[in-house]
């Protein structure tokens, strides 16, 4: 009877040391055409930034409740394959990183602010690796769309390294956004979909939580 402590708490390691690659089994992978960028926006208003953060499903779930946000799209850019499929990306080997395409209204969300939550939502100072995801895949990382958004986020990181905000200096990649191609289906708007696996209720949901927390002034 004195073992029950122990295999409880074996438990609930064994579930946070889910990864983003592990949370689920292998479906059908289906390549999809990229996505130019700059894109044609219907409205000629939005803005859109591409952030990689550890695994897209966190990204993606956080900025889907920012007021101002209008649509988040979950994939892969910042590598040299063609096409990559999930399985590819976590093999790590395509120089892709996951990320979140955000598109939003910089009239109700200004573009600080979305990096403001992007920085607080994210350990920007490990290098390719968030949590149990490690790969050169989950690097934090800034793909600008503009020479305004790009000198805005170098900005930013020199006055948070500055400011001493973390112990150690940020990591974020600063790079150009070349072509973003969209994930397979059944990775968008996942955490919704999926909220009763344990990759979401041990790893994305604290995030989301946090979020709302600190930025409900900011929710929609």
């Amino acid at each position: 009877m004195h073992k029950k402590p122990f295999v409880f708490f074996f438990l609930i390691a064994s579930l946070l040391a889910y990864s983003c690659a592990q949370s689920q089994e292998r479906k059908k992978e289906i390549k999809k055409p990229p996505t130019s960028t700059p894109k044609q926006k219907t409205n000629p208003n939005m803005e859109v930034v591409t952030l990689g953060a550890g695994c897209f499903w966190c990204i993606e779930s956080i900025f889907q409740n920012l007021k101002g946000v209008e649509k988040v799209v979950s994939g892969y850019s910042g590598g040299q394959t063609a096409n990559p499929t999930y399985k590819e990306i976590c093999g790590g080997l395509t120089g892709h990183a996951e990320v979140a395409e955000i598109t939003f209204d910089p009239s109700v969300v200004s573009f600080e602010e979305v990096l403001e939550v992007f920085f607080q939502t994210h350990d920007p100072t490990t290098l390719n690796r968030q949590g149990n995801d490690i790969g050169t895949q989950y690097r934090s990382a800034i793909f600008y769309h503009s020479e305004k958004q790009k000198e805005t986020a170098l900005r930013i990181i020199k006055e948070l390294n500055t400011s001493g905000a973390w112990d150690k200096p940020i990591v974020t990649e600063v790079s150009a956004v070349s072509v973003f191609y969209p994930a397979e289906d059944y990775h968008q708007n996942y955490f919704n979909l999926n909220g009763d696996q344990p990759y979401c209720q041990y790893v994305i949901r604290p995030k989301v939580d946090k979020f709302k927390k600190v930025f409900k002034d900011k929710l929609k």
